[in-house]
Formats: structure tokens, C-alpha cells, sequence
């Protein structure tokens, strides 16, 4: 988080020193042909790699402690949140250990503004997230999915 708050803090022109900052929060030389505008937010770094081509737009939150896997191509819309981790459901276990499971991002995915991806999701090749969309579970292939209602999926022991 410290050398997010360094990449945010940066000039949008300095390119160089951007490119240098991110090799450092990814812990090694990301692709060339990758373009991610700040303000970037992420909580581990190490997690995650990406492919050839990918675009992240402003105010992205990476949470990747599970692990992210981006392919080639990839358009990332602002505020886009991937998180790899969260607490167990059941009351009494939340404040004891965090859960994760890595999220894939396969080829040519667009995820639109302001989506939420959850731990454990893979978005098939070519599909598109919709703007604001929750995305909770496998997004099959050539796929369009949107949507933000909530569904009710049990009830907790009190």
C-alpha cells in the first residue's frame, strides 16, 4: 500500500517513474503494452500478472492476495474492484481468518465501470462485464452479463 500511495502521487506525465513504481507493487517487470492510470489501489502486489495489452482506467482497487491472472487484451473500466479475499459468512468465525481464492480474467474480457469481480470468479474469454455489474460466480465464454440486485442466498444462525 505504501508504493500505491508513491504510484498515486506521481505526475500523470512521468510514465518512467510510474513504469518503476509498478514493477516494484507487482514484484516484477510487468508487459510493456501495460497501461494503468492512477489513482491504482492494491493490498498485496505480488498476486497478480498480466498479459499483453491491458488497460486498468482510474481508481481500480486490486485485491489480490488470492491471486488475479489477467490475459491479453484486457479493458478494465474505472473503478473497477477485483477482490481476492473476504471473511467466512457464519457470525461467529468473521473475525477469525480471511478466505481467498484467486480471480482469472481470460483474453479480450471488457469489464465495464464500477464492477465488482468476487473471490474465486473466472471471466471467459472475450466475455463483458457490464458497467456496475457484481460479478459472483464463472462468466462462461462470449458472454454479455450485467446486474447489481441482491439475492438472498440463506439465512444465518443467530
Amino acid at each position: 500500500m505504501n508504493l500505491t500511495s508513491r504510484l498515486n502521487a506521481l505526475p500523470f506525465d512521468d510514465l518512467d517513474g510510474r513504469r518503476t513504481v509498478l514493477n516494484e507493487i507487482f514484484g516484477r517487470p510487468v508487459p510493456d503494452s501495460l497501461s494503468i492510470l492512477p489513482p491504482f489501489y492494491c493490498d498485496y502486489g505480488l498476486g497478480a500478472s498480466f498479459g499483453e495489452r491491458v488497460f486498468i482506467n482510474q481508481g481500480c482497487f486490486f485485491l489480490d492476495y488470492g491471486g488475479i491472472t489477467i490475459g491479453d487484451r484486457v479493458l478494465i473500466g474505472p473503478r473497477v474492484t477485483l477482490s481476492t479475499a473476504g471473511h467466512p459468512v457464519e457470525l461467529g468465525e468473521r473475525h477469525d481468518f480471511i478466505t481467498h481464492a484467486p480471480i482469472v480474467i481470460e483474453d479480450d474480457v471488457w469489464i465495464g465501470a464500477a464492477a465488482t469481480v468476487t473471490p474465486g470468479v473466472t471471466i471467459g474469454r472475450g466475455s463483458v462485464v457490464g458497467a456496475g455489474a457484481v460479478v459472483a460466480k464463472d462468466v462462461p465464454p462470449l458472454s454479455v452479463v450485467t446486474a447489481t440486485s441482491a439475492v438472498e442466498r440463506k439465512r444465518l444462525k443467530p
